[in-house]
């Protein structure tokens, strides 16, 4: 086969065969297809799309590049939660945890950041010493321990999506539909999942802010999980605005430690990342049969992070994996970023909205994200909300704090950050971030 016209025939609108994906794919893989003919492949496909068909022979030969996890001697319910991404989203830090303390293994296998939109990997290692580079035997081990383990693809899983992956995020080709199902549903087939949650974000901070695209992603994460012999629930979330009061690795990792630890005070419980994080534990805990429905697995799933024992799971996940546990307990410790500067109200009335493809964007800017494959996290950058929408507001108060490295970096973030903040004199009705869910 030749890989020039593998692309011009994707380029022309034909329908790839089986043989042409797998040719592609595993000579890529060995280095025998260069990046910029990949790039060129998945330029085709972004504007093309994928059939159904090419989409389960991607997700094939996603999973026939390496090997798959074998979690058949662990006789628990395994069951896993995938978020399509978002800005602020940090849900998953959470849930792991606690789900694994209903006797539920979650083998939660991540991946980076995409554009504007954070990854899971990225705030975990920005816990000095985490340690996500596990072997599959390592990670397994740990599941057998714990219920649950947090890493990211290893060289024998999906190493062709890994690969892929990195080269998405810096060719402008995430937002397809194929190409985002094929990513999600590899790794959660070879990583041993037998369920799998779905938190599908609608709005311009999603990969797919369209609300009719993000809900045919849905359809198709279920219809390709269903043709795995996987069990799946897909929930829609609203993702217009930043999830949570963090943006930014470490300080997302702040925020979920404030509400798993039942001695913090002053944590947002009624804020929307809690919201949302027991509304996809509900699922989780119904997929994995310890609850009748959604509401229900939402009731337990409380009573157990109230308790405690979710951030304990969480302390002995961090300490298993090499993390530093002092900063956990005690995160003033931590570095911090050398330059901060507040943004503040131009006038009194209702926050009416926090953009969050703005503030995504505004993030890469600081560091926390990357435009190059090559691109170092900066840890410590952040924006800092004060402010929710919905949130009352009065001239000059404090909207939102940034955090970064360099004064260059913290300003063109303010000067993006203004663009994204609207203020109104009515104050907006304010609806649950669960959009629907689809079974």
């Amino acid at each position: 086969m030749n890989a020039v016209e593998i692309i011009k025939n994707k380029r022309n609108g034909a329908e790839l065969s089986e043989n042409e994906i797998n040719y592609f794919v595993s000579h890529y893989v060995k280095g025998k297809i260069p990046d910029y003919q990949k790039s060129a492949l998945l330029m085709a496909i972004y504007f093309r799309g994928l059939s159904d068909n090419e989409t389960l022979f991607f997700v094939n030969a996603f999973i026939n590049s390496g090997e798959k996890v074998d979690l058949s001697n662990i006789n628990k319910p395994k069951i896993d939660k995938h978020s399509t991404g978002g800005v602020g989203d940090k849900t998953s830090i959470i849930l792991a945890p606690l789900i694994a303390c209903f006797d539920i293994v979650v083998p939660m296998i991540s991946g980076r950041g995409l554009g504007h939109t954070g990854g899971t990997l990225d705030k975990l290692e920005s816990i000095p010493g985490f340690n996500v580079h596990l072997t599959i035997p390592e990670f397994v081990e740990i599941l057998e321990k714990l219920n649950v383990s947090m890493i990211g693809q290893t060289s024998s899983l999906t190493p062709a999506d890994k690969k892929i992956y990195a080269l998405r995020d810096v060719t402008g080709t995430v937002e397809n539909i194929g190409l985002i199902t094929a990513s999600i549903t590899s790794k959660k087939i070879a990583e041993g999942s037998e369920g799998i949650v779905y938190d599908v974000k609608v709005g311009n901070g999603s990969t797919l802010p369209n609300y009719k695209l993000s809900k045919e992603l849905a359809s198709k994460l279920l219809k390709t999980s269903k043709d795995f012999g996987l069990n799946a629930i897909a929930v829609l979330t609203d993702m217009r605005s930043p999830l949570g009061y963090a943006i930014g690795n470490w300080y997302e990792i702040l925020e979920c430690i404030e509400i798993m630890n039942p001695q913090k005070k002053n944590s947002p419980l009624s804020s929307d990342l809690y919201e949302v994080t027991l509304f996809l534990a509900g699922a989780m805990l119904k997929l994995g049969k310890k609850c009748n429905d959604i509401d229900d697995g939402i009731k337990l799933a409380e009573e157990k992070l109230l308790s405690g024992e979710c951030f304990n799971k969480f302390i002995e996940l961090v300490k298993i994996q090499g993390g530093n546990i002092e900063l956990i307990h005690h995160p003033e410790k931590y570095p911090k970023a050398s330059i901060m500067q507040n943004i503040s109200a131009e006038r009194s009335g209702f926050v009416e909205n926090l953009d969050a493809l703005t503030f995504g964007l505004a993030t890469v800017e600081l560091g926390c994200g990357r435009k190059t494959i090559d691109d170092n996290i900066d840890y410590s950058a952040a924006i800092i909300l004060n402010k929710k929408s919905g949130d009352e507001v009065n001239k000059e108060e404090i909207l939102c704090t940034v955090l970064g490295e360099t004064e260059e970096k913290v300003n063109t973030a303010v000067n993006i950050l203004q663009k994204g903040i609207s203020i109104t004199n009515i104050k907006p009705k304010l609806k649950s971030r669960i959009i629907e869910v689809i079974n």
